[in-house]
């Protein structure tokens, strides 16, 4: 079974103009269609892996053959942030942007204090990733924490499970923030899909 690279659920401007056109069809049709690309060369490899979902791959890269193993953590990962990274964000709407509501906005007032205290330490915290990466909210032990990983590391192979995740290689913001890595992380809040974060949230507490 190979991977494919899933539609976006909105068009290339939906999320003008906190993220341009141009850059989401890079994003999503290049590279993310170049990670998928070179997991399933691998997987190629190694048929047996082929009837596993990514995340089940991510989840235990010490059961992945030593030869692939690299592949499959830096392209399955690639594949696996970004599928997800899609839906975490939507065009103008109910639940999109400004505070979230529901149990996640509950979870975050009880462990960061407020929103505003949340969002700017995972903007501070994400803006000093070191090189690309990601910023990420994870649930683990019944209890939200900010983290940071490189190139395309998914915190599923820490044991995490990611509720939210902002990309911060420059190819997701280059074209219209230049080396602003700053200003994108506060723009972005702009389209976050709060829907879609409380199913998350909702899977990681089952």
């Amino acid at each position: 079974m190979a991977y494919e690279l899933p539609p976006l659920p909105y068009d290339y401007a939906a999320l003008e103009p906190h993220i341009d056109a141009e850059t989401m069809k890079l994003h999503h049709d290049k590279h993310h269609q170049t990670y998928i690309t070179k997991l399933n060369g691998a997987i190629e490899k190694h048929p047996e892996l082929g009837s596993k979902k990514v995340d089940e791959l991510l989840a235990d890269l010490n059961a992945i053959p030593e030869d692939i193993r690299g592949v499959v953590r830096n392209n399955g990962g690639g594949h696996s942030n970004h599928t997800m990274f899609w839906t975490l964000m939507a065009a103008a709407g109910d639940g999109v942007g400004g505070e979230p509501t529901g149990a996640i906005g509950e979870q975050i007032t009880k462990d960061f204090g407020s929103f505003e205290a949340f969002k700017k330490t995972f903007n501070e915290t994400t803006a000093n990733q070191f090189g690309s990466g990601w910023g990420w909210l994870v649930f683990k032990d019944g209890k939200l924490t900010i983290v940071t990983t490189p190139n395309q590391d998914s915190p599923l192979s820490q044991g995490f499970y990611p509720i939210l995740g902002n990309d911060v290689w420059e190819h997701a913001y280059y074209l219209k923030y230049q080396n602003r890595r700053p200003d994108y992380l506060a723009a972005w809040w702009s389209v976050v899909n709060w829907s879609e974060v409380n199913n998350r949230f909702a899977k990681a507490k089952k």
